[in-house]
């Protein structure tokens, strides 16, 4: 399959999925985040106004999936138009919203750093100056609502997960599971280690946009307060 070409096909009656091949990695990746951006323009809440027969859309990792209203539009006639705007877009359209999220390292917020330093190698200093000095991007939200995916962290931090799960992990919370690294929007359960904590608020269904991260957002940590050592 070239990178002008992908898949798609049907999830149901009102949903439709753009699938780009595995192996176009991140291009396929910054593809999908640029039609997502060109289908959505937002008005209330997350009502799509550009295409009125698109009710959501909902970008995954190397996935698009759209729902649909069948009655404005038919399967077919938007699997042509998606074709279409696929074949159009390159990736390079697509600008990433810089986003910053400021965190307490260790401490009372993040009860598993030295442990996870301690597995990794490294001093509990080192791991926050390699966390901190990644570059991540936004793949995907799950999990829960406004939870993000981020890519990029560093190798060296990966770490395994907590062999007993918290029943409860504080909404704000800034964990590392596996060659993953991740922000809880609200309190949970959770397996991750616990790094550090954001009083950033990731997700509010109030606000127009509720999520404060959305696919393609290119993402830093900040330390703030006192050093966790």
């Amino acid at each position: 399959m070239g990178s002008s070409e992908c898949r798609l096909y049907p999830l149901g009656e009102r949903a439709l999925v753009l699938e780009a091949e595995p192996e176009a990695g991140f291009v396929g990746q910054r593809r999908i985040w640029w039609l997502a951006e060109r289908l959505r323009q937002r008005e209330g809440k997350g009502q799509v106004s550009a295409e009125p027969a698109l009710e959501e859309l909902v970008p995954g990792m190397n996935n698009l999936t759209l729902v649909f209203d069948p009655e404005v539009t038919s399967s077919a006639r938007l699997e042509r138009r998606l074709t279409e705007l696929w074949r159009q877009g390159e990736e390079l359209d697509f600008t990433p919203r810089e986003r910053e999220i400021p965190v307490h390292y260790g401490n009372e917020g993040g009860p598993d750093l030295d442990e996870a330093a301690r597995c990794c190698g490294l001093t509990p200093a080192e791991l926050v100056a390699r966390h901190s000095g990644g570059d991540y991007r936004v793949y995907f939200l799950g999990f829960q609502p406004g939870f993000a995916y981020l890519g990029g962290l560093d190798p060296a931090l990966a770490v395994s997960r907590r062999r007993e799960p918290r029943l409860r992990v504080p909404a704000g919370s800034v964990g590392i599971g596996g060659a993953q690294t991740g922000i809880y929007p609200a309190a949970s359960p959770g397996g991750w280690q616990l790094i550090g904590r954001t009083d950033l608020v990731l997700f509010d269904p109030n606000r127009d946009e509720p999520s404060y991260l959305l696919p393609g957002d290119r993402v830093r940590f900040v330390p703030v307060g006192g050093s966790p050592c």
